[in-house]
């Protein structure tokens, strides 16, 4: 009977670090992926504000402006 428990043990215990692994994978994905998200959003933001820097500095024409924006925000 002993060894009818202890296989089922050891089961429970595969699936649980098997599970361990995959919930701590999981999350390194996720924190990572998050993380570029954040990077691309920042660097959006400050190509528009150097664009609107050059522009107001007389540097670009609207057009160009306007094309560079919107390629930016594409």
């Amino acid at each position: 009977m002993f060894h009818e428990w202890g296989l089922s043990f050891m089961w429970f215990g595969g699936l649980f670090w098997l599970l361990f692994f995959g919930v701590i994978i999981w999350a390194v994905i996720r924190f990572t992926s998050n993380q570029n998200q954040n990077r691309n959003s920042v660097s959006e933001d400050e190509a528009i504000q150097i664009l609107k820097k050059r522009y107001a500095k007389g540097e670009i024409t609207k057009e160009e402006y306007d094309k560079i924006k919107s390629d930016i925000l594409n």
